[in-house]
Parts: C-alpha cells; sequence; structure tokens
C-alpha cells in the first residue's frame, strides 16, 4: 500500500499541472490539495525525512492552489497557501511575489512592500516583482497624501 500511495503522489502533481494549465481549477484544486495531504505536511512538521514529497513540489503544490484561489478572490485563502509555500521553501520567490500582489490589492502596502523586495533579493531580475514595487510605493504615498 505505501508504495501505491507514493505512486499516487508522483502522478498526481503532473496532473494537477495539467489541469491547471487547462484551467480547469475545480480538478487541479482537488488534485493539489490531495497531493498536499499525500506529502503528510502540517505546519508544525515542515517537509523534512518523514515528507514524502521534495520542498519543491510541495510549495508548487500549494502557490499554485493559492493562485486558483486567488482567482476566485478567496484572497485570504489564497494568502495561506503562499504563506505554506514560503514556509516550506524559503528560497521560492514565486510565492512572495504572489502574496506580494494580493496585499497590494488588498491595500496592504507596507506588506506588500516587503513581499516584492524579497522577491528581488531572491531573483533580481524579477521584472514584474520590480514593477510591483515601484507600483506600491507609488500607491502607498498617494494614500497618505489622502490621509486615509
Amino acid at each position: 500500500m505505501e508504495g501505491q500511495q507514493g505512486q499516487v503522489s508522483q502522478a498526481t502533481l503532473p496532473l494537477a499541472h495539467a489541469h491547471f494549465e487547462k484551467g480547469q481549477y475545480a480538478e487541479a484544486e482537488a488534485l493539489y490539495s490531495a497531493f498536499i495531504r499525500q506529502c503528510g505536511w502540517t505546519a508544525s512538521a515542515r517537509a523534512g525525512p518523514g515528507s514524502k514529497c521534495s520542498p519543491k513540489d510541495l510549495a508548487t503544490a500549494y502557490n499554485n492552489r493559492g493562485q486558483i484561489k486567488y482567482f476566485r478572490v478567496d484572497f485570504y485563502e489564497a494568502m495561506d497557501d503562499y504563506t505554506s509555500a514560503i514556509e516550506v521553501k524559503p528560497n521560492f520567490e514565486v510565492p512572495y511575489y504572489n502574496r506580494g500582489l494580493t496585499l497590494y490589492r488588498l491595500g496592504y502596502f507596507d506588506e506588500a512592500l516587503e513581499d516584492f523586495k524579497k522577491v528581488l533579493d531572491l531573483n533580481p531580475g524579477f521584472q514584474d516583482a520590480a514593477l510591483g514595487l515601484k507600483q506600491t510605493i507609488l500607491d502607498k504615498e498617494e494614500k497618505q497624501m489622502r490621509n486615509y
């Protein structure tokens, strides 16, 4: 049975990605969730020796599931998944970027700035993060000028 679960885990992530790429988000989300469960991840037990999955795969599953939630406008749930992806793989810049965009959209400019800066620390060539940082600074200044 253990071997079968491992095979299911190996097949689940590529299948989730395929559904995600086709825009079949309900199917992709269910598969990403199944993959995360199969990895045995909990917030208190980081992916380590007991985990069945690589940190990169697990972080990607969390990030992509977060994207699906973002598309549904479930911003806080999306940020939870981005944060989980970051906890699993702290040097993975994409969930920082995605969380930064979400924070920006919600008007949390200071937090968005921190995430965009982290992206650029990890990957100085990430142009969308540089643009996000610049826009966040401008919007934060405008908000301060309007006193709200």
